[in-house]
């Protein structure tokens, strides 16, 4: 009988969870015990990507993990990418490569086409590790998506992993959140689950009283552990979910104050995550033209619809305010989309992204024109 490499797979019981955090830190600890250790998740959504030295595009967080487990990261560990371009519409990026854009309603039937690679790219992950660290995504017990699972328990049975649920105690209500997703759960699959995680948690463990008692109980399935809330970990949140809302941060007398405008498509806000660690640097990310005021540094940064987030600037009355700040001297900083959206006019004639054209904001002599072909390279 063929050996299964030993897998252990974190899936949620929602996003945002902390599955990303907790799987590199597992991916770091085992490797420090002196095993191969190769990070794998699936099926990966958001616009914060990657680039591999073969320009192939993949899930930040993946790349952040195979770091944890002192690896180079490749396409393998996230074979197929999903970075969303509205509420409607994503861009399916299969093996570091673009397949197709589709609306959500039409993404089930590209599940056919896109097992095959998940469960190629799993098998030679499998072959060069000694234990394999999977990442699940977002919850695995919706009713709506179980039947065309590309991410969850479909990938646990693949690897014959043992899978540990990750519920978000710092949001409150993880125990009815974990006893209701075993409640969803097939039976097949609740036995595949072997505990849960607490994870966040603010305080005295003991505060927690006979809970886990009562929830082993009524699930037939054990705490396996409770994980402290970490701050200041310096690591940049996996997608837009994460990011700081809050556009009027105190800055501390002296510091820079650096103002990034969040977009509805933002894409790669892991280009700023190191500011937030910078002495001296206040950074926060601006939802209303208001919060734009007093800022040292305005970023327009990168995003995944450059014409309808160039729209989203002008129906929020942030034009006036950005050319303002330009006005008074202060810097302006934008990065891909951003940049474009300074030009004089973006045109997408190919429905690249959403389609269409508009003028922009005429900070720069720049004229930007959508090609369908997109060149991916690592730079420093």
């Amino acid at each position: 009988m063929r050996r299964h490499t030993p897998a252990l797979m974190l899936q949620g019981t929602g996003s945002h969870a902390g599955k990303t955090v907790l799987a590199a830190g597992l991916c770091r600890l085992l490797t420090r015990a002196g095993l191969r250790v190769l990070p794998f998740k699936a099926q990966n959504m958001s616009n914060n990507a990657w680039v591999t030295d073969e320009g192939q595009e993949m899930g930040w967080a993946q790349a952040m993990q195979a770091e944890a487990a002192g690896v180079e990261p490749r396409v393998d560990m996230n074979p197929v990418l999903l970075k969303p371009e509205s509420d409607q519409r994503c861009q399916v990026v299969r093996l570091g490569r673009p397949l197709e854009t589709v609306a959500a309603r039409e993404y089930a039937r590209l599940g056919p086409r896109l097992w095959p690679t998940i469960a190629a790219s799993y098998a030679r992950l499998a072959r060069a590790a000694d234990v394999l660290v999977i990442e699940g995504a977002g919850s695995p017990a919706e009713p709506n998506l179980m039947r065309r699972d590309l991410a969850n328990m479909r990938v646990a049975r693949l690897a014959h992993a043992r899978v540990l649920i990750v519920g978000d105690i710092d949001r409150g209500g993880v125990f009815a959140s974990l006893a209701g997703t075993m409640a969803l759960l097939p039976a097949s699959d609740r036995r595949l689950v072997s505990g849960f995680i607490l994870n966040k948690f603010r305080g005295d463990p003991s505060l927690l009283g006979r809970a886990p008692d009562a929830l082993r109980r009524r699930t037939g399935t054990p705490v396996l552990g409770v994980v402290p809330f970490l701050s200041g970990l310096g690591l940049p949140e996996e997608d837009s979910l994460g990011l700081d809302r809050s556009g009027r941060r105190r800055t501390p007398p002296g510091d820079l104050r650096v103002v990034v405008l969040r977009l509805p498509a933002i894409a790669n806000a892991t280009d700023l995550a190191p500011l937030e660690a910078e002495p001296g640097v206040t950074l926060s990310f601006a939802e209303r033209a208001g919060d734009l005021a007093e800022a040292d540094l305005l970023v327009l940064p990168g995003s995944k619809d450059t014409l309808a987030d160039l729209a989203h600037l002008v129906a929020g009355g942030f034009v006036p305010r950005i050319r303002a700040h330009v006005a008074a001297g202060r810097a302006v900083l934008g990065i891909c989309g951003g940049y474009q959206m300074l030009g004089e006019r973006v045109e997408d004639p190919d429905h690249v992204e959403s389609g269409g054209a508009a003028p922009g904001l005429a900070v720069l002599p720049v004229t930007t024109r959508l090609e369908p072909r997109n060149n991916n390279r690592r730079v420093r």
